[in-house]
């Protein structure tokens, strides 16, 4: 797993006045909150920092050294400026041993369709799956095998085999993919 590195500056004072000071100094106003409560910090980090672990598809931690002390978290929600869509908040949630916390990582899928072999078109229909798991069991990225598809199968959340440790939450029964018979193939209807 990939993990981000970044300095974080303490704010003295909160207030739309201070957070439009930080911006206009190239900085972003961030939140770290502790994962199972505690008290939320406050704090400002680099514009350009953030691009690496904010523009990407992949799921990615962070280590946020803020005042001599290190604190292990993910992204846990991005405010976009709605027409430069640059970076105006972000919030981190931290990580704590043990406690677990839900996060949404990157679908794969693994394996060649028998399916698409045949001349289907493979659709896929999830891109990103919502998990469960402890800060010891976080992974990356989930995985789908497409190995058995064959010509107008479809694969649900329930068919993914997940890691020890790490639960799947979203409902079994929503597609995650599938291999539409192409017209040709069904006899020109």
């Amino acid at each position: 797993m990939e993990i981000i590195a970044i300095q974080g500056h303490k704010k003295e004072a909160s207030g739309k006045e201070v957070n439009k000071k930080i911006r206009t100094s190239g900085h972003v106003p961030a939140v770290v909150y502790k994962s199972g409560g505690g008290e939320a910090i406050s704090f400002s980090v680099e514009a350009p920092v953030l691009r690496n672990l904010v523009y990407t598809s992949k799921f990615k931690m962070v280590h946020i050294e803020l005042g001599g002390k290190k604190h292990n978290a993910i992204v846990k929600d991005i405010q976009f400026h709605p027409v430069t869509d640059e970076v105006v908040h972000i919030d981190f949630l931290e990580l704590v041993p043990g406690v677990k916390f839900k996060a949404t990582v990157p679908l794969r899928f693994v394996g060649a369709a028998p399916g698409v072999k045949e001349g289907g078109k493979f659709i896929p229909s999830l891109r990103s799956i919502n998990i469960l798991t402890t800060p010891e069991k976080v992974v990356d990225e989930v995985s789908a095998d497409i190995s058995k598809m064959e010509l107008g199968a479809t694969i649900r959340v329930r068919d993914i085999i997940a890691v020890e440790g790490v639960e799947i939450t979203n409902n079994g029964a929503v597609p995650i993919a599938s291999i539409e018979i192409p017209r040709a193939l069904r006899g020109g209807k």
